[in-house]
């Protein structure tokens, strides 16, 4: 059962992950201008959450037929997703302001640094285990989102001034650091709660974390006054009111996706492999972006491309290399014990 829904976080991770940046980058190119209003659509269908919590509360007060919580979050565990999600907000807002001034392929690769970013925060909070091929991987993921800086000016939007595009480039990969603390940070909190976290329990505390970044984000709205532009600027979109609204629906369906991808994996896997699973759909966003928005795919991005590949495949096989020689070791001291065994065995 783990393994099933393992397998199914890392589908619902892979929609989210290629669907929810194209999405952004189609809202920002066909007339949306709101940075609050997108930065509050990546979390405000937290409420689609509801349902499978819902059914799951029937089921289990079929079978127990008497009073059964409707939350299983303890009180602890509810601060602690509220605090993260304000976090999550302002990673968002980071990330939205990006996407609207950097091409999709582009940002991508920025967002791809995170990996190098969760993997330092892993080792600093849940003591994740690191090879020589690991500090590889970093920095070669690190190096491939500062190539992209050296001649940030070639892929800019038209219009769009270099400190604009340099800003966007600056907190799209300021975005990419909150996500590398976030991961490792909802992995230290599973593993420090006093109850076992299951699939409820992650649901719960998506959903805590998502309305707590959505109450961020609505703030933001009131102070920009998004709330009123909202009407007008459906109006004006490009491709018709009616698109306007099912491009809006989407992003806020696929964002949920992606976060509920994410904290699954982190149960049932870690939070580095979460991250390592978004370097793997790098290519088929980079691809998507391109086939879709006919976006320029310079030099300087296809080496950006291939060192984050070639950073992913080093780090993929340095931990097939480590849990090989962890099997070998426990293998090892398994052995001893078994022998001394078997003389006291035919004694007695």
């Amino acid at each position: 059962m783990r393994t099933i829904l393992l397998l199914f976080n890392v589908v619902l991770l892979a929609i989210g992950n290629c669907a929810t940046p194209l999405l952004l980058r189609l809202y920002f190119l066909r007339g949306g201008n709101r940075l609050w209003f997108s930065t509050w659509l990546q979390t405000a269908a937290c409420p689609v959450v509801f349902i499978p919590l819902l059914i799951s509360y029937l089921r289990r007060r079929r079978r127990r037929r008497s009073d059964t919580k409707f939350f299983l979050m303890t009180p602890c565990l509810f601060l602690s997703g509220a605090l993260i999600g304000l976090l999550m907000g302002l990673m968002n807002y980071l990330y939205t302001y990006g996407m609207a001034k950097l091409p999709v392929s582009t940002s991508s690769l920025i967002v791809s640094s995170q990996l190098g970013f969760t993997a330092l925060f892993a080792f600093l909070l849940v003591k994740q285990q690191f090879t020589a091929f690991s500090v590889n991987s970093i920095v070669l993921l690190t190096a491939g989102a500062v190539v992209l800086g050296l001649r940030a000016g070639n892929d800019r939007p038209a219009g769009e001034s270099n400190k604009e595009y340099a800003l966007g480039f600056v907190l799209t990969l300021a975005s990419a650091g909150l996500y590398g603390l976030i991961m490792p940070l909802v992995e230290l909190i599973y593993k420090k709660a006093n109850t076992p976290i299951g699939y409820i329990l992650v649901l719960e505390f998506q959903m805590v974390m998502s309305f707590a970044a959505t109450l961020f984000c609505t703030v933001g709205m009131f102070v920009n006054r998004d709330f009123q532009v909202i009407p007008r600027e459906a109006r004006e979109f490009e491709l018709g009111a009616a698109k306007y609204y099912i491009v809006v629906v989407c992003t806020g369906i696929t964002s949920q996706s992606f976060l509920m991808g994410a904290l699954g994996v982190i149960c049932y896997g870690s939070s580095l492999l979460s991250v390592i699973i978004n370097t793997v759909l790098l290519p088929v966003t980079e691809l998507l972006a391109v086939i879709s928005f006919h976006e320029k795919f310079q030099a300087e991005k296809g080496v950006s491309l291939f060192l984050c590949l070639w950073g992913f495949v080093s780090y993929f096989y340095g931990e097939i290399k480590r849990r090989s020689k962890d099997m070998v070791d426990e293998e090892k001291n398994q052995t001893p014990q078994t022998t001394e065994m078997t003389p006291t065995s035919h004694v007695a």
